[in-house]
């Protein structure tokens, strides 16, 4: 057993029309797939409205699977100022959903995500997904690329809390001696 055993993170990758979801629990040291998929919002509806939907769906799932963590990319500059403004409205609604329900929220660079998942930071969607199936040891997962980014997100959380639990257990101190 490792020190994160039990431990169950949502990734989440926000957006106004589609927000991915995936939750990733450690058994054992492995990694298993809990759930995944995608809160869509209709688009001939208010921006405030789609955002309330948002906040509805992300608080049910929240209470669903009680996560301990949520992992959260870091938002990119857009070139479409009003695109980034959706996102990050949604974005807000989503780390408030976290902070909520309670769980730690944590975020990653897209580079941070890729290096943790791949062992590349410029690495293709089609290699996340295939290391991401790999991981989880799954075949089935959604066609969904903000599942699979979630999905990520989530693997990349567990992946660094393995990293800081191997940084606080070594030697706070070493002595050369010529």
């Amino acid at each position: 057993m490792t020190g994160n055993d039990g431990l169950l993170v949502l990734g989440v990758d926000p957006g106004l029309a589609d927000t991915g979801y995936g939750a990733v629990r450690r058994q054992n040291g492995r990694l298993f797939l809990v759930t995944c998929g995608t809160v869509k919002t209709p688009s001939n509806i208010s921006e405030p409205k789609r955002l309330g939907l948002l906040a509805e769906q992300l608080r049910a799932l929240m209470a669903e699977l009680r996560p301990q963590a949520a992992a959260f990319e870091e938002l990119f500059f857009s070139k479409n100022v009003r695109t980034a403004m959706a996102v990050g409205q949604a974005r807000g609604v989503a780390l408030l959903s976290a902070v909520e329900a309670g769980a730690a929220v944590h975020e990653y660079t897209p580079n941070q995500v890729k290096l943790s998942v791949t062992g590349y930071g410029g690495a293709t969607k089609g290699q996340m997904l295939k290391m991401v199936q790999s991981l989880l040891a799954t075949r089935e997962l959604p066609r969904s690329d903000d599942a699979i980014d979630a999905l990520a997100v989530a693997i990349c959380h567990h992946h660094s809390g393995r990293l800081r639990m191997v940084i606080s257990r070594a030697p706070t101190q070493t002595l050369v001696r010529r």
